[in-house]
């Protein structure tokens, strides 16, 4: 994705956890919204989880968090895998299940951790794949506060 592009529709997932549904709309019009893409066979994943963690506590009530977990192999599509990771890591947004990559083909993510940064209009402001999670702080931050 282009920083301006429009947030992609999020209801093509293969399964959902820790919601019933949700679409681009839900996410528009009060809060920005911050997408991660992460998988359960990426260590760098699971090192910056934690801190993912507590910048989506930090930011509660003014961030929207929803993670997509992207397979990068077959043995990475195990759900109940997944939900264990889920629970291990403390991700109690909603994640959505990306096993036929259509998402991950939406927001053209080639790598994980993938973070996106989107204002409260639905449009991309930062993207960023690894990196600090301090710079992705600074860049929620400077969003709230309207710049």
């Amino acid at each position: 994705m282009k920083l301006r592009e429009q947030m992609p529709d999020l209801q093509t997932y293969t399964d959902i956890l820790n919601a019933s549904r949700v679409s681009r709309n839900d996410l528009i019009g009060e809060r920005p919204t911050i997408i991660h893409f992460w998988s359960i066979s990426c260590v760098d994943c699971k090192k910056r989880l934690p801190y993912l963690v507590a910048l989506r506590d930090e930011f509660k009530g003014l961030l929207n968090v929803i993670a997509v977990h992207m397979p990068r192999s077959k043995e990475d599509m195990d759900l109940l895998t997944i939900k264990q990771a889920a629970l291990k890591y403390n991700l109690t947004e909603t994640i959505l299940i990306d096993d036929d990559h259509t998402l991950t083909n939406q927001f053209k993510t080639r790598f994980v951790p993938a973070y996106y940064l989107f204002d409260k209009s639905g449009e991309l402001r930062h993207y960023q794949s690894s990196g600090s999670i301090k710079m992705l702080k600074k860049r929620i931050v400077r969003l709230l506060e309207g710049r």
